[in-house]
């Protein structure tokens, strides 16, 4: 299956029926071949609204998940964003359509190095991405304007929440990895940090170090 015109007014259909309605969010999830980053036995499921088995045993998460996250994380054209948790590459495919660069992490130097490829053959030049230890943000690059977490931690993390600046937005799932998540809104204000809760999520758990490939 080819993301061609049927697919993406299909794809698209999927996306507002799910509550995602900004524009520009919509024009991003468009621009953004969901088949580049999957492969494999699931290639041919890659526009359905599911998430789907990628290496080192991580998920591409759902498409209506992706645009929601990115919807709630109002990112603007001058914003700096880090993603934590490259997995595939997808998230952070459809945030630099939006923000004016991103950084992406993820502990598995596998998933980096084949996200780098898709990025560099669909001629995405404001990601860069890192192996690194996500939970840990990227310090030497903060403050970030926004932060969106794509794996699961009982609690938003303290570095991540530090990296933060002051108007900006986190979001991320938090909840034990093998009960119900919920995705929520983190806004840093001058006094402190505001809490919304978003919705019920499913996400891998947010890991320490590194991972073994």
């Amino acid at each position: 299956m080819s993301f061609d015109a049927e697919a993406r007014m299909q794809f698209l259909y999927t996306l507002r029926s799910r509550g995602v309605l900004d524009a520009r969010v919509l024009a991003a999830m468009e621009k953004v071949d969901r088949g580049n980053f999957v492969r494999g036995i699931f290639a041919d499921r890659a526009y359905e609204d599911m998430p789907l088995p990628i290496a080192c045993g991580q998920t591409i998460s759902q498409p209506s998940v992706v645009a929601l996250m990115t919807q709630a994380l109002d990112v603007h054209p001058r914003h700096k964003v880090l993603e934590v948790g490259t997995g595939s590459g997808y998230q952070a495919a459809i945030l630099s359509h939006l923000a004016r660069r991103v950084y992406t992490v993820d502990r598995h130097r596998r998933l980096v190095r084949e996200a780098r490829e898709v990025f560099e053959a669909t001629g995405l030049t404001n990601i860069t991405a890192f192996a690194a230890d996500g939970s840990r943000g990227l310090p030497d690059q903060a403050p970030f304007d926004r932060i969106l977490v794509a794996a699961a931690s009982e609690d938003p993390p303290g570095p991540l929440l530090a990296e933060l600046r002051v108007g900006g937005i986190m979001v991320l799932p938090v909840g034990q990895s093998d009960a119900v998540q919920t995705l929520i809104k983190v806004t840093r204000t001058a006094e402190g940090y505001d809490y919304e809760e978003l919705r019920p999520v499913r996400f891998v758990p947010l890991l320490e170090g590194m991972g073994r490939d």
